[in-house]
């Protein structure tokens, strides 16, 4: 014997776009750079929650030798849907043919920052001769193997007359955020982008270096031209540099665009 259950009109409309939004959500493979990560990591949910999509997520650096870093996972086969990474590294994926020119969105300047072990003294580094005198004084000085640390081996310390004096006790750091290795006694002073520097428990953020001697960073993301996901991928990208999710941003230590 059949037995028929009567659904209402409205219960079965409610069932199919249940059923439709389920087929149409993705899952987006997106691989972010730790400077833009601590707003990713609150972004990247509401997203989700928004869109019904899912975000699998991978971190590494923007550039280097490491094999998370994002130009070295895409050529070693790797497939993403977004990158989000500092600027001039994307655009030699860009060049390279790698990532779709039009789909380039810009979403975050970085400033760079230091950190020392929480329950240390805070120096002041609010001038260019404090800053050299702290460094000077320091036992030993991180910083990371992304674009801040390339500006601060290559850069900072020849402007600051001391790159002699700091080649014997400074190190650049593959992946490891700084800070961490600051927070257990590794290295007495951390170099990095703030927003990279903040989330780090067991570490106290000092400040930003001297605005005359900054190297600002920008943030931006893209679409590799083979993603499985371009429509989805751009909803997300339009989603991170939209006005609504600047005050988030700007609490990570980021410094929004000028659009």
């Amino acid at each position: 014997m059949t037995v028929r259950v009567k659904m209402p009109l409205a219960a079965l409309l409610l069932s199919a776009l249940a059923l439709s939004s389920a087929a149409e959500a993705e899952t987006l493979n997106v691989m972010t750079s730790g400077g833009f990560a601590a707003a990713y990591a609150q972004l990247g949910p509401r997203f989700a929650a928004k869109s019904g999509d899912t975000l699998n997520t991978l971190y590494g650096p923007s550039m280097g030798k490491a094999p998370q870093a994002i130009p070295n996972r895409l050529a070693n086969g790797e497939h993403a849907d977004v990158v989000i990474m500092v600027g001039y590294a994307l655009d030699e994926l860009i060049k390279q043919g790698k990532v779709d020119p039009a789909s380039r969105v810009e979403l975050a300047d970085s400033r760079i920052g230091m950190s020392v072990k929480a329950g240390a003294a805070k120096p002041s580094i609010a001038t260019q001769e404090e800053l050299k005198a702290v460094l000077l004084k320091a036992r030993s000085v991180a910083y990371s193997d992304s674009a801040s640390g390339v500006y601060v081996e290559k850069e900072l310390f020849k402007k600051l007359g001391i790159q002699a004096q700091l080649a014997p006790k400074s190190s650049m750091i593959e992946r490891t955020p700084v800070a961490s290795l600051v927070a257990t006694g590794d290295y007495e002073l951390g170099l990095q982008q703030v927003a990279e520097l903040l989330p780090v428990k067991g570490a106290t953020f000092v400040g930003k270096i001297p605005e005359n001697l900054q190297s600002v960073t920008r943030f931006s993301a893209g679409i590799p031209v083979n993603a499985d996901h371009p429509r989805e991928a751009k909803a997300l990208l339009d989603y991170l540099s939209s006005p609504e999710v600047q005050p988030a941003v700007q609490a990570t230590g980021l410094d929004s665009v000028s659009r």
